[in-house]
């Protein structure tokens, strides 16, 4: 059995970071405190202090000391996007990378735990949900953590995440992104906001007593995703990211009756579903329950069950030119060519008087149809007032389902199996079927 490790976090980067250090921090064999900047300076170096570094840390001097990062990012392109300051335990390092400094956090797994379970949503939730999330959080970054390891391997096999062609583009998103740091700290991995979010006696004790357990299957750590809402249906690992299947990661559905859901893939059964609100844990409008799994930013998002979204043509070419850098012209139709398991659409033809073009997958397609980022991508396309001339919709209506990419854990259904008292292990049995939870540390 291992020991617990040590992760790096990458918090925020920039030309110039201001940090404060509340108690005291040794660094180059002195020691430090108080407000400090550091700046990237000629020749990959980091400036401290009017001092050109290669390397720079600050380690604290004992458990009481941290520091406060100003200005960070939150919500990267999201629609919930803002700045605040965050304070984190731990050491603080910082890195020189593409001409930016990069100021990342060294902390051990359960301490950056129990700020990812008070991130994700919030610390007041039941403790099934919280133990449940404490187990995916922590299988899901050791798993990346030995899946960069492998991917480091001469022989590792390794899959293209862009792949462009004359008509097609098909690109993922996901942590290995990252090369000098573990995971970053935002949605893109998972939510660590250091211990600016409340941690209640409830998150704590969550981590403490599923202390060192993760998810496995066939002997490997699982790769335990999670999002906000499934919809209704879980999505299946290979419809969002590498084309590798996972029998943890399956297609259910988010309620008692597990196999009760349409074959999704099929046009015909995904409009109908789509258009209507079948019964599942995370049909849920309870503010109570919702409280316990949105902080309060995420609250300004209402409609996340189903939800509709209404373009203008001009408004649709405008934006497909600007997120995607294409010319389209005039958007004649935007057509679903594959559905996943929950109904998320994982190719998508845009129809354009200058430009038809394929994209995919799913966050490409989030991405392209919106400011920030759509819901998810299973939604439904209706082109209303089609001018009988030129053919041309006045009007796009898109109309969508769940809150995410809809893999592995979805937190709202999970945290109404909680608030019905249903046990951590189930909640994990439901989402991540076939799996056994081992100790992998004391």
């Amino acid at each position: 059995m291992s020991i617990e490790p040590n992760i790096k976090v990458g918090i925020i980067g920039g030309p110039s970071i201001s940090f404060e250090l509340h108690g005291r921090f040794f660094v180059n064999g002195a020691e430090a405190t108080g407000p400090q900047t550091v700046t990237a300076g000629p020749g990959r170096s980091i400036v401290w202090n009017g001092a050109a570094l290669q390397s720079l840390r600050f380690t604290p001097c004992s458990p009481d000391s941290s520091f406060t990062l100003r200005d960070v990012v939150i919500g990267v392109q999201f629609h919930w996007q803002r700045h605040e300051d965050q304070t984190f335990k731990g050491a603080l390092e910082f890195l020189y990378e593409k001409n930016v400094l990069t100021a990342v956090n060294v902390v051990p797994v359960e301490e950056y735990l129990t700020s990812v379970i008070s991130s994700e949503m919030s610390a007041t939730a039941s403790l099934d949900l919280l133990k449940a999330h404490a187990v995916i959080s922590r299988s899901w970054l050791l798993a990346q953590i030995r899946k960069h390891d492998t991917l480091d391997a001469p022989d590792a096999v390794r899959f293209e995440s862009c792949t462009v062609t004359d008509d097609e583009t098909v690109r993922w998103f996901d942590r290995e992104d990252h090369v000098n740091f573990h995971v970053c700290a935002d949605d893109h991995c998972q939510r660590y906001q250091g211990i600016t979010r409340r941690t209640t006696e409830n998150a704590g004790q969550a981590v403490a007593e599923t202390r060192g357990l993760v998810l496995t299957y066939d002997g490997e750590i699982c790769d335990a995703r999670f999002s906000k809402c499934c919809g209704g249906v879980f999505e299946e690992f290979e419809n969002c990211w590498e084309p590798v299947h996972y029998r943890y990661l399956s297609a259910r559905a988010d309620s008692l009756h597990e196999g009760d859901f349409p074959n999704l893939r099929i046009e015909k059964n995904a409009i109908s579903w789509l258009e209507s609100r079948p019964k599942a844990f995370c049909n849920c409008d309870d503010p109570e329950i919702l409280g316990q799994v949105l902080n309060n930013y995420d609250r300004e998002t209402t409609d996340f069950y189903r939800w509709r979204v209404e373009y203008t043509q001009q408004q649709l070419a405008d934006l497909i030119r600007e997120r995607s850098g294409l010319d389209y012209g005039s958007i004649i139709d935007l057509e679903p060519l594959e559905r996943g398991t929950s109904g998320r659409i994982v190719r998508l033809r845009i129809r354009g008087t200058r430009l038809t073009r394929v994209i995919g997958k799913e966050l490409e397609i989030r991405r392209t149809l919106s400011k920030t980022h759509l819901y998810s991508s299973a939604f439904t396309v209706e082109c209303a007032d089609v001018d009988d001339d030129s053919g041309l919709p006045a009007r796009f209506i898109l109309r969508g389902a769940g809150w995410g990419h809809g893999v592995g854990l979805c937190q709202i259904g999970a945290a109404v199996m909680g608030a019905r008292g249903i046990s951590y292990r189930d909640i994990l049995a439901h989402y991540f079927p076939e799996s056994s939870l081992t100790p992998l540390y004391l």
